[in-house]
């Protein structure tokens, strides 16, 4: 179903996200890693994050880092329907004359803030940017969505530990949690988070206003936003 902007004009909503990742096809899609994060992309964009696709990126713009990138079919099809490419590049993705890879390209990819896949290397990417921004005296957010089995890399410890100490209150980090981590079990996320100072909560990864809320919370502290989904999807 599309909706109508304030501008007057349409462009696709959440039930068309299914048709819009489906143009895109092959044998690398990752598509339980995509799904996964649908979501909370789809909600990011719709009714949190100051952003538009606008030429030349404002310095005041929120900022989004998808960290889980190796998976990014559900990114490239939110994208495609708020305009910040155009929908007929789906088709395309992952041919070698695509600006669209199996990775998001910062420098290929409109709209796209770093190039990830990776994994482990978002969440202290988004330290040094809210960092960045609160040197420079922006009121911008910055998000970064992560794997929980991700969070197995040890480089997140650092982040988490600095980004507590530093009370970053600008940055939030949503884990999709679909139970996949190496030593998983239930709460470890949760306290990680909580022992370096963060607010940390817990969410239905589908349910697009309890997702909303949490993303709108803001306590002085660093925000994680745990949204679980399917388990293994």
């Amino acid at each position: 179903m599309t909706t109508t902007t304030t501008a007057g004009r349409t462009r696709p909503g959440y039930d068309d996200l299914p048709r819009l990742m489906w143009l895109m096809t092959g044998d690398e899609k990752h598509t339980a890693a995509a799904t996964s994060t649908l979501d909370v992309i789809w909600v990011l964009y719709d009714r949190v994050l100051r952003v538009a696709p606008e030429p030349g990126w404002l310095p005041d713009r929120d900022r989004f880092l998808l960290s889980k990138g190796h998976g990014p079919m559900a990114y490239y099809a939110v994208l495609a329907a708020h305009g910040f490419l155009p929908e007929e590049w789906l088709a395309g993705w992952g041919r070698f004359d695509s600006p669209l890879g199996y990775h998001p390209d910062r420098n290929l990819v409109p709209g796209v803030e770093i190039s990830s896949g990776s994994l482990g290397h978002g969440l202290p990417i988004a330290v040094g940017t809210a960092l960045g921004l609160r040197a420079q005296g922006l009121d911008a957010r910055t998000v970064v969505l992560v794997g929980d089995a991700e969070l197995d890399e040890g480089s997140n410890h650092e982040a988490i530990e600095l980004a507590g100490a530093l009370a970053l209150d600008r940055l939030t980090v949503v884990v999709i949690d679909n139970r996949s981590s190496t030593w998983n079990r239930p709460g470890l996320i949760e306290g990680r988070f909580s022992h370096e100072g963060w607010e940390v909560v817990t969410v239905d990864g589908r349910d697009h206003d309890a997702l909303e809320r949490a993303l709108h919370s803001s306590t002085g502290r660093p925000t994680a936003v745990v949204a679980e989904v399917e388990e293994k999807s």
